[in-house]
Parts: structure tokens; sequence; C-alpha cells
């Protein structure tokens, strides 16, 4: 056997896995060698200033593309009438690279061009791989690519480093959808209306989705067609600079979703068959094919596909200073089945038909992240569970800084659906509430955009369904709703407090945003209706939303100030009660429908404690039957201490030891 891996040390059962462990870190060796030529990875990866199109020495343009199964290429554009014109042939050069240049009077700000590239037995229309703008034509929606090149260049104010918050409060957000009007917002608007809300909401992190450019609006941004491209329905590359500028100025860290786990199979606007061939960027053959989201598998261990991709980490964090990435479906990148029908329930799952170029790319993505800035954030979408996710690549993990704990989201959505509240257990709740592997932090999640996403339902409205269009009024008793409402706080609040690196919550769920997301479609008649945020519901003094808004903000006000591990943690199901101090502060959760209890005796440390928060205090709707700021004193009993509390039922509380 091999010397003992890191992660060996520290998970024994891994032991088994040693060999497998340590050659995870060789084959990354060998790939980081073929993509740098021994160089350190923060000397390499900038490839974007040398592909597509950009001024030269002498003030005109040069422009270059890799398409190594390329007969002949032609650029296009107004200057000469679109045509395939001998002036305008590309000329071929070494390592299947292909080049032109173009007088600089030829194409100016905003001018729009693309390749007709030729290949044995046939031809088609390209937007270049690395082009950095793409727009749609409103009539024909054929995606064209776009000089931008304005007279005066967009001037950073804020610093480029954001401290990287200790603990990451993150917004999801989505520009498109976040204005109240039926319509695609922008991120000039996003700019002005979203980002003061979410500083004073307390979040300190924005993850912003759907930001690659992508065919399909109502993809979500998951089928990117230019990697390298900011989405330019909602605005241009300068709007964007300026969000995240206005955002660092707040004390914002921006990431946006990083899609390199697959890409969309488009063929005038995206990769798939740039050259004429299946394979230049992708698996050959059905490999290449993903099989449940109908898109293109890139080929990791091709060292062209996997500069491309570390180009691009490298494009988003030099260009627009962005402070991280959430890497979207790391599961399916890792293993060769995708993840698709497996459980994940033995080690061996974690070693069998892995894809160890995708392995090596993600710790070598991580690595050359966290070397060009090092306060980044990474995080990786991934479920499977595998070891070293957030391990440090040096003992055979992916580098990444966190892990989404995606089954937190699954497990309140089971409860809700299939079991009704006395029959939750406590005991199961708090164990996926904070199992994670011993070498990583996790994100924790009551519920993203995917669970708001036509076919499926938020939280809330799950808890409160259609009683919510005739019953959020302040003033208007209705029991469902009053269930709904505490709930939603009480499973917010465990769910943030149980966290184990860090909290996400999606725009507009944090005060009950009613009904589902839902893009414009054929099927919807290309509504806009649900793909919108209703900000004024929040706003508006006379209905119940204000609430849970309120609560979050108070929420979150005391989840930044918490650390350490889990300690004095208390179980019973049969009151329905969980209990567990996080350093100086004390959570109490009763979960019973019905049972309050007075004089209630939850273990603590040795002390004086006030209460912090309650859910049910009047600001958020609740009865203030806890309302007591007198100090607690905790009693000594046979097994330690206890602090006795008065816990209504559906009700949690915040105690600190004075």
């Amino acid at each position: 056997m091999q010397n003992e891996s890191g992660l060996v040390k520290i998970d024994s059962w891994l032991a088994p896995y040693n060999d497998a462990l340590n050659y995870r870190v060789e084959a990354t060796d060998k790939i980081r060698q073929s993509v740098t030529g021994g160089k350190a990875l923060v000397d390499c990866f900038d490839d974007f200033n040398f592909f597509c199109l950009h001024k030269n020495e002498q003030g005109n343009w040069t422009f270059r593309e890799w398409a190594p199964a390329a007969t002949t290429i032609y650029f296009l554009c107004e200057a000469n009438n679109w045509q395939d014109t001998p002036e305008y042939a590309m000329r071929r050069t070494e390592n299947d690279l292909w080049e032109l240049v173009i007088p600089a009077k030829n194409l100016t700000h905003e001018a729009l061009y693309k390749l007709h590239i030729f290949w044995n037995g046939g031809d088609g229309y390209r937007v270049p791989a690395w082009t950095t703008r793409a727009v749609q034509d409103e009539q024909t929606k054929d995606f064209s690519a776009q000089v931008w090149d304005p007279p005066k260049k967009f001037e950073w104010q804020s610093d480029n480093v954001v401290s990287k918050p200790p603990m990451p409060l993150i917004y999801e957000a989505h520009i498109g959808m976040a204005s109240e009007q039926e319509k695609v917002a922008s991120y000039s608007e996003f700019t002005r209306d979203i980002l003061p809300y979410i500083k004073a909401a307390g979040y300190n992190t924005v993850q912003l989705m759907g930001i690659q450019e992508h065919p399909y609006y109502g993809s979500f941004g998951y089928h990117v067609s230019s990697f390298f491209a900011t989405s330019s329905r909602f605005g241009t590359p300068d709007d964007l600079k300026e969000l995240i500028d206005k955002a660092h100025a707040l004390g914002l860290a921006v990431i946006i979703d990083l899609v390199h786990s697959h890409a969309a199979k488009n063929e005038l606007e995206g990769l798939s068959r740039f050259d004429g061939t299946y394979y230049q960027y992708f698996h050959d053959g059905p490999r290449g094919n993903h099989p449940a989201w109908d898109s293109r598998c890139f080929n990791y261990g091709k060292p062209e596909v996997a500069k491309f991709l570390l180009s691009n980490c490298r494009f988003w964090l030099d260009e627009y200073h962005i402070d991280g990435f959430r890497f979207d479906g790391v599961t399916s990148m890792l293993y060769a089945h995708h993840g698709l029908g497996k459980d994940f329930t033995h080690y061996d799952n974690y070693f069998i038909d892995i894809d160890q170029d995708a392995i090596s790319y993600l710790s070598l993505a991580n690595q050359l992240i966290h070397e060009i800035k090092p306060a980044a954030i990474t995080i990786a979408e991934e479920m499977s569970g595998m070891p070293g996710i957030a391990a440090d690549p040096s003992i055979g993990g992916l580098g990444f800084d966190y892990r989404l704990s995606m089954g937190i989201p699954d497990m309140w959505i089971k409860l809700i659906k299939e079991k009704a509240d006395e029959q939750w257990n406590m005991a199961e709740l708090l164990h996926e509430l904070t199992q994670h592997r011993p070498e990583e932090k996790t994100i924790s999640y009551a519920e993203s955009h995917d669970q708001a996403l036509v076919g499926d339902k938020t939280i809330i409205f799950r808890l409160i369904d259609k009683e919510m269009y005739d019953h959020m009024s302040i003033g208007d008793d209705n029991l469902i709703v009053d269930r709904g409402i505490a709930l939603h706080k009480m499973i917010r609040l465990l769910t943030a407090s149980t966290n184990s690196g860090g909290y996400l919550a999606f725009m507009g769920n944090e005060f009950g945003h009613p009904e589902w997301i839902d893009f414009p479609r054929e099927g919807n008649n290309w509504s806009y209706k649900y793909a919108r945020r209703q900000w004024s519901l929040e706003k508006n003094d006379k209905l119940k939303y204000q609430w849970l808004a309120k609560f979050d903000v108070a929420m979150l006000n005391v989840i930044k100030k918490i650390n350490g591990c889990i300690s004095y943690s208390h179980v019973n199901n049969s009151d329905h009660v969980i209990s567990f101090c996080r350093n100086e502060y004390l959570f109490v959760f009763n979960f019973h429908p019905t049972q309050s209890f007075a004089s209630y005796g939850v273990p603590a440390p040795n002390g004086s404690y006030s209460l912090v928060l309650s859910s049910d205090a009047n600001d958020f709707g609740g009865s203030d039957r806890i309302g007591s700021n007198a100090p607690y004193q905790t009693v000594l009993v046979p097994n330690g201490d206890n602090l006795r509390v008065y816990i209504p039922a559906r009700t949690a509380a915040i105690y600190i030891k004075n």
C-alpha cells in the first residue's frame, strides 16, 4: 500500500480505498503538468486574452479560434456584407489555431459578427467559442457575437477583494426575475433595488444564477452556450461590473453559478459540433450526451478543454472581480453514470465508474481560483457526499470550501408532504441537519430555487397552499396560516442554526413568497406572471409577509455571531423538543403542534441566560407568550445543569449566556 492518504487519517473507513485516493493526487499532478507545462497555476489560463477578438499593437483587431477539424473559416460581419470573402478568410496556424487581422475601422463598438466554418462534408455558422459578448436578434432569435469596446472603459471604484465571510450567509438570486413587473429585469435594476435590500436583510454574499449566456431563458441559465459572455438579456458587461462594484461597496461578496458540468446542445451559438465534430470539446459517442439534461458532456481529460474551462474560471475573477463560484452539477461530473439512479449507501460507490479527469479538473480549478484570489468562495452542488469534496487537494481532496447540504431541503419536503406534525421524528431531523463528512464544511438551506421551480412548491406554499390567497391579511385569523407561519420560522431557524459552514436562502422565500417559479414558455402562453418577485407583499404593513421578513433579519443577526460545534444537544421525540448550544447561545425548539411546556429543563452550561429571540414575538406574528427579558438561571440536576424555560407549542427561542 502507498503512503496513508490524508483523508484516511481523517476517516479510517477510507482505508480500503487508500490507493485510489493517492491516485487522485497523482492523476491531478499529471494533468496539471500537461496543461501548465510545468509553470505555476497562477501564471497560466489567461487564454481569453489570446482567443477571440483583441486589439493588437497596431490598433487593428486580431481574431483567433481553435477548430481542429475545420478546413476553412470565414469571419462574417457588416463590413463584408456577411459574405464569405477572401480578405476575411482566416489563416490556419500551428496547433489547429486559426487567425485573422481585421482593420480597426471595419469593426466598431457593438458591431455584430460570427463565423462560417467549413469541414469535410459540411459547414455551419457559429458564434465564436471564446466570445465575451453575444446578443440575440429579437426577430430571428439567432445569436451573434458583438464587439464590446466602449469609448470609456469601466473604472472600478471598490476594492476587488471583499473579506471572506467567516460564515457565508448567501442570498441566491436571479437577475431576470428580480422585478415585480412581468418582464426580464436588468442588472441595473438589481443594483438599484435589490442590493440594498440584501444588505439590510443581513446577508453577506450574493449568489447570482444564470449569468453565463444561455439561449433559452427558461433553462435558469443551466444550458450555457457562451461561457465567457454575460447574459445580454439583462444588460451590458459594464452593467454587471457596476452591480458587482456596488455590491463590494456595500461589503457584499458576489459569487456566480458556474456551469462546467455540461453545455447546451445548440450548434449555431454553442460549442456542440463547433468544428463539425461532436468530440472537439465533448466526449465522442453516447458518453458525450447527458441522458437526463439533453446537453453535451465535456471531455475534461483533453488538455484544450481543461484549459478552456480553467481559463473560464480565471476570466470571471479577473474581468468581473467575482468573489467565487457555486459549481453546478458536480455529482454529474464526478461519475460516468452522472449519479443517476444511485443511492451512495456504501463507500464502494464513490470509487466505481468515476470520471477521474473530472475530479482532477475540479481539483485544479479550486487550486487556481484560490491562488488567484485567496478570499474566493467555492461551493460544490454535490449530492453523493463523495469523500474529499471539501478537503485540500494535497490529501486527495477536490478543494472546495463548502458542499451544499442538498439532503436538507429534500428532508423538509418529505416531512411536510408525508407526515403529520405529531409524526415528525426529532432525532432524525437533527441528524439530517448536522450530518456531514468530518473534513468538510457545508452550506445549509431549507429551500433554494430548485424547490420553487414549476412542478414543485416552496415551503410556505406547501404549508399554507390556497389559504395564502385569502387569509394573509393581518387580523384575518386562520389556523392553517398560523401553523404555516410558525413552522416557516422554525424550519429556517433550525436549518440556519445547525449549519456547519454557512446558510443560503433563495430570493423572496425568506418572506414567504407565494406560488412557484415558471419562466415564460409555450405551455403558459409565454407569461412572466410567475417569473418575478412580488416585493410589495413584504412591504405591505397590512399583510403577514412582513412578519417572516422581520424574523429572517432578526435570525441572521444571531446566526452570523455563532461559531463552534453544537454542544449540550437534547432531543425528546415524545415532547417534540430539540435544544442545543453554539458557543454562548442556547437554541430551544418545540415542534409539538399543541403542547406547551412550562419550566421545561434543557441542558446548558452553568450560568445566567437572557432571551435574545423568540419566534413567538409580536413583531413576528406571534402571541408573545415567552416575553420575559428577565435573566434565567440554570439549576443543578443529577446529569448536569438545566435551564428551565417556558416553550409554547410551535415556537423557537434563542438565549444568550450572560
